[in-house]
């Protein structure tokens, strides 16, 4: 029995430092990994409906891995938008301890921090590979978890939609004048430089958006790309579909973890999280790509009309954000600090894919 157990504890070590050792420098040591870890058993609240495979399946990736890796010892138990409590209040939720861990969007709480929506998107901001290079490598993701501090939550990057869509339009809109008073669901900082523009901004979880739409409640909305946009049936509810999304260019998804929860996992349980973590960040951006290609094919069968946002409205816009951005600066320290070094940051890397991507995409647009 002993040699057995010996045999049980090497192999689990090995899996584990395997899977770590190209995601962190802290590599878990074979010799000191314990097959007496404690069971744990978490619970982690989405923002996300079951039935969004790709986003839901971020925080399924998680709780997967998290089983797999630990030979089923720490398990997480993922629930979908409203079976614990309402898909914009995961954040509350991992807050208060009601669930130890939460999938969502840190631009949806904006309200008790605007320097929340670094952690997501920023209109005019970052594309998901910039993202994850600012997050990874630039000071982001300490810049964030200083800013969930004050709420008890460390957070660590747990997907990426990629580039995003500009939403569906019952009606075409084609100056800023024509976004006056239209009732549209966006949430975040993009949100709010609508709400310049004119528009009569709304604020819904995704199980939600197409009855609103449908009924003519909203008269415009965005919510991902193709893939999610069709599962959720907006094209049934609008015709215009609107590029790009320039608020959202490289969308991230947080693990929301309450600290104290944290503290208590053992560090093997840590380090096993983290992984698992990197893992559905590339993973769901991957998977969008590749499910975004075949399902924005089906939708224009279908009748759905493309249609690029004017040159008018997207200098609009991207004045509005600037402004908004120094205003956000100057009555928030924390803004202003973020800011400061996202800014620099995205006019470095803007200049270092101008000569690399940018130039071989636009010589291939033009083929």
């Amino acid at each position: 029995m002993k040699r057995r157990h010996f045999i049980s504890n090497t192999a689990l070590g090995t899996t584990v430092a395997t899977a770590l050792g190209s995601c962190t420098s802290n590599s878990i040591q074979r010799s000191n990994y314990d097959i007496s870890l404690p069971f744990v058993h978490w619970k982690m609240q989405t923002s996300w409906p079951r039935s969004l495979d790709t986003i839901f399946g971020g925080a399924q990736t998680i709780c997967d891995r998290v089983n797999g890796m630990s030979g089923g010892k720490f398990v997480i138990t993922p629930y979908a938008s409203g079976e614990i409590v309402p898909g914009l209040e995961v954040l509350d939720a991992v807050q208060q301890g009601t669930v130890e861990c939460g999938h969502s969007s840190s631009y949806y709480y904006i309200g008790k921090n605007s320097t929340l929506g670094f952690g997501t998107s920023m209109p005019f901001g970052f594309n998901a590979q910039q993202q994850n290079a600012w997050l990874y490598h630039g000071g982001g993701l300490e810049a964030m978890n200083r800013v969930y501090s004050d709420f008890n939550i460390i957070n660590f990057p747990a997907g990426n939609t990629g580039a995003q869509m500009g939403g569906w339009y019952k009606q075409e809109v084609k100056s800023v004048n024509d976004l006056k008073g239209l009732k549209m669901r966006i949430p975040g900082l993009g949100g709010q430089v609508m709400s310049r523009l004119g528009v009569n901004v709304q604020v819904l979880p995704g199980g939600e958006i197409f009855l609103a739409l449908d009924t003519g409640a909203i008269d415009a909305a965005e919510w991902i790309g193709p893939y999610d946009d069709q599962k959720l049936g907006l094209n049934k509810a609008a015709s215009y579909y609107y590029y790009p999304g320039w608020w959202e260019l490289g969308a991230t998804l947080d693990l929301q973890i309450n600290k104290d929860a944290w503290r208590k996992l053992p560090k093997e349980y840590q380090y096993i999280l983290k992984a698992a973590t990197i893992e559905a960040n590339s993973n769901m951006l991957s998977r969008y790509d590749a499910q975004n290609r075949i399902a924005l094919q089906s939708l224009l069968r279908e009748g759905t009309i493309l249609v690029p946002y004017s040159k008018e409205i997207m200098q609009a816009a991207r004045k509005e954000s600037f402004e908004l951005y120094e205003e956000n600066a100057s009555k928030n320290k924390m803004f202003r600090e973020v800011y400061r070094s996202w800014n620099k940051f995205r006019e470095e890397i803007s200049q270092w894919n101008r000569i690399n991507e940018l130039s071989y995409g636009n010589f291939i647009s033009e083929l």
